[in-house]
């Protein structure tokens, strides 16, 4: 036996006499699993499929966001969230949480009794239906991806380190005995691209350790690497699970998401997702410049149709058909008045980004064979859209195409324009097999080192519209039933959800004084 698996042995084995014990007043209720008033004693009790380190059950669930972050409030958890997650035939929930919720005063060593009997309950309520509770720091002492930010460094500071293992410890403490069949804890969400592995290693290995000084036995599930990306190679000795994420492609999961900077400017969502880059640079960014090219032939004439969007500085923006100049024009956002929608200074820099969003033209002659479009002078723009129209039969209809991403610095994919079908598309696109080829082979080489994986968080907020998000979760979902893991959708309720979405494009269905996304709950259950 290696050493890895001589110390998961050994883990086990001393969970096996915390179980017999049952050591704190708080498991032994729990584990009692009391029945709700008029909850009839002879209720079947639910069964939990195995779970460990090397291997996860394909649980299938929601985040529930009560207890998310104190700026929200401080909500106890819902027993009828519970009830119906179990009733629609789902196992799993995750609990984000932010630990300035149950200190006193603002004390991180005092803890609030009070709040944590609601998460008392909350695990209580996953023994009596059937589900599976993780518990998350979504706000650990030290680190959040969330604002405002901690004072305090997780992964340099030592005083946040033995805080964060402090609370997980209480935890421990508090929950030991309960199986890892029903319980799981996920120390710290989504450690940033600034997380060095070995730092980020170093430190679950010691808030494991604080964990399994309490509970030898307890399940533990890290984020992977990189907003939880990228598996953790790194923390392959701590004997735990992985979590990744399902927020790819993230112009489509998160667009006009208030909290993502630039998300306003995201091209408007399509699945699958074409690869042409929105942004075409000019000589001040020489390393990144390249033609936007759009293959023949054209037959017959055209008029090609550029959506500008924003502007850096100065652009001169060319078209050009088999080498030949057939436009220009310049954009200049420094002058005091233009065709702007948007005059954006960037104070850090000193300089001018306006957003236009403003159509241009160009006659594209019969016979070309290939039209290229560049910024001839200047820094940088982006194109929302490009259209191509008969210019001798106009009232054909438009083949329409908008960049299906804004990567900085990213290379240029070409087009093919159609003349008989009378469409213009990609050379490539993201669909779901390069998700597979980006998102989950590079996992199934950390499963291959018997590390379970599960999807912790995935979904699409709810400025996505509606159809391109069924689709594109379709493909998410057949994905992970192929590779044979669970998912956790964030959230249950809210922009993300199945409830109360506040999307503008469902036809909701009235249930239980929510507002139900009957489509993508099924969609859901199929998977």
């Amino acid at each position: 036996m290696d050493g890895i698996g001589a110390g998961r042995t050994a883990w086990r084995r001393g969970g096996a006499l915390f179980r017999r014990a049952l050591g704190g007043f708080v498991a032994a209720l729990l584990l009692a699993g009391a029945p709700s008033p008029g909850q009839e004693e002879e209720e079947e009790a639910p069964v939990f499929p195995p779970a460990t380190p090397e291997r996860l059950p394909r649980w299938r669930g929601f985040n529930l966001l009560e207890k998310f972050r104190l700026e929200s409030g401080n909500r106890p958890f819902a027993e009828a969230d519970f009830r119906r997650i179990a009733d629609w035939g789902f196992n799993f929930v995750r609990l984000p949480m932010d630990y300035r919720l149950w200190i006193v005063d603002g004390d991180p060593e005092q803890f609030d009794e009070n709040v944590l009997r609601e998460i008392d309950a909350a695990i209580a309520w996953g023994e009596r239906y059937g589900i599976h509770v993780c518990l998350n720091l979504h706000r650990a002492p030290g680190y959040t991806v969330a604002r405002p930010a901690e004072e305090m460094d997780l992964w340099t500071d030592e005083e946040a380190q033995r805080l964060t293992a402090l609370h997980w410890a209480m935890f421990a403490r508090r929950y030991r005995g309960i199986p890892s069949e029903r319980l799981s804890f996920n120390p710290v969400n989504e450690p940033d691209r600034e997380v060095e592995p070995a730092a980020y290693a170093y430190v679950m290995a010691r808030v494991a350790e604080a964990i399994r000084e309490e509970d030898p036995a307890r399940l533990i599930i890290l984020d992977g690497l990189e907003f939880g990306t990228r598996p953790a190679f790194e923390a392959l000795h701590l004997d735990v699970a992985q979590f990744t994420r399902g927020y790819a492609p993230f112009p489509l999961t998160h667009y006009r998401a208030p909290w993502v900077p630039g998300a306003d400017d995201y091209p408007p969502p399509h699945w699958p997702v074409n690869e042409v880059n929105g942004f075409l640079y000019g000589p001040m960014k020489a390393e990144f410049a390249e033609p936007l090219r759009i293959e023949g032939p054209f037959p017959e004439a055209v008029r090609l149709r550029i959506r500008v969007g924003v502007v850096s500085i100065r652009a001169r923006l060319r078209v050009r058909a088999d080498g030949r100049t057939v436009f220009e024009r310049v954009f200049d956002p420094r002058a005091g008045e233009g065709e702007w929608e948007e005059s954006v200074y960037r104070a850090e820099w000193a300089i001018y980004q306006n957003r236009f969003d403003l159509d241009v033209f160009a006659d594209i002659p019969a016979d070309t064979q290939e039209v290229e479009i560049d910024i001839a002078e200047g820094d940088w723009l982006t194109v929302r859209e490009l259209g191509l129209r008969p210019a001798a039969a106009p009232g054909r209809g438009e083949a329409r195409l908008a960049p299906g991403q804004e990567v900085w610095g990213g290379s240029q994919v070409g087009l093919a324009f159609d003349a008989e079908r009378h469409t213009l598309r990609a050379e490539s696109e993201t669909d779901r097999a390069l998700l597979w080829e980006d998102y989950i082979r590079p996992w199934q080489a950390l499963e291959a080192q018997r590390v379970g994986v599960m999807v912790g968080e995935w979904g699409a907020y709810h400025r996505t519209p509606h159809d391109v998000v069924l689709r594109w979760m379709e493909d998410c979902l057949r994905n992970w039933e192929e590779a044979g893991w669970g998912w956790a959708l964030w959230n249950l309720r809210g922009p993300f959800g199945v409830l109360d979405s506040g999307r503008e494009d469902v036809d909701y269905e009235r249930f239980e004084g929510h507002r139900l996304d009957r489509r993508m709950l099924e969609l859901l259950q199929r998977y």
